[in-house]
């Protein structure tokens, strides 16, 4: 298989989603090289096994490490290594390695966790310079080998998304199950499809909470989409609930039109 790259480097190759990436990697034959903390100046500076070999680093890193990632790796890159994360917003980290750095960025962010489906999609965000088209064509081409789904967005159009996607999902999960959590009267009238909420929020609350916070924050669309929700539970307040259900049908109208063509 010729691919685009043959040597990977990925920071934050230890975690969960920095660990998928690496396997696959490795199972397509790259030279894969995996580096967590404490980065170690002279692991990063080895001109034969350290990231002036690599010709794709990937940042596997929490958004909030970004910044201190960057410092200490960039000064050991070829100056024609591509850059690219997997963070689940885009704006801020973007800005951040274009900052940075003077060879070729990609954003990437894959919507999906550490165990992915079969129809896995990957989000790729182009930088803003010349250079930056032909690395997002590499990148593309490399996670289409690892078996990901690609597609184009910009990183405004991403956070925007992701803010109703990912965000909204979270804020309305944590106040819902917050303000009935402290009446103990309500667990003997559990239905089946409560119970299936409650199921499917544990793993988000009760381990991912800190993570699912900083990205709440991070992306600087998060409170508009508050806003917006807010708007439609002052309508439910008012008693309009046919207006909601009508929107919340919405959803469905693609699938019921293409069922009667």
């Amino acid at each position: 298989m010729n691919l685009p790259f043959r040597h990977l480097a990925v920071l934050g190759g230890h975690g969960q989603m920095g660990g998928l990436f690496v396997r696959r990697a490795e199972a397509l034959g790259l030279a894969v090289q995996v580096y967590d903390q404490p980065l170690e100046a002279a692991a990063l500076a080895d001109r034969d096994a350290g990231l002036p070999q690599a010709d794709l680093v990937l940042l596997a890193v929490p958004v909030t490490a970004m910044d201190a990632v960057l410092e200490a790796i960039l000064p050991h890159l070829h100056p024609q290594t591509t850059l690219a994360d997997v963070c689940s917003v885009k704006l801020g980290p973007m800005q951040a390695m274009l900052r940075a750095w003077n060879g070729p960025v990609v954003g990437t962010h894959p919507l999906f966790g550490p165990e992915p489906p079969e129809d896995a999609r990957v989000a790729l965000v182009q930088g803003d310079r010349p250079q930056d088209a032909e690395a997002l064509a590499r990148v593309t081409a490399l996670f289409e080998a690892m078996g990901f789904a690609c597609f184009r967005t910009t990183a405004e159009e991403h956070d925007r998304a992701m803010a109703a996607i990912q965000n909204l999902n979270f804020v309305t999960t944590v106040a819902y199950l917050a303000a009935l959590s402290g009446d103990a009267s309500l667990r003997p009238f559990l239905t089946p499809s409560f119970q299936r909420r409650l199921d499917a929020s544990r793993k988000m609350l009760t381990q991912d909470a800190t993570l699912f916070s900083t990205l709440f924050d991070a992306n600087p669309y998060s409170m508009d989409l508050v806003r917006q929700y807010r708007n439609f539970l002052h309508v439910a307040a008012g008693g309009d609930m046919d207006l909601l259900i009508q929107h919340a049908q919405r959803w469905w109208e693609d699938a019921s039109a293409r069922s009667e063509s």
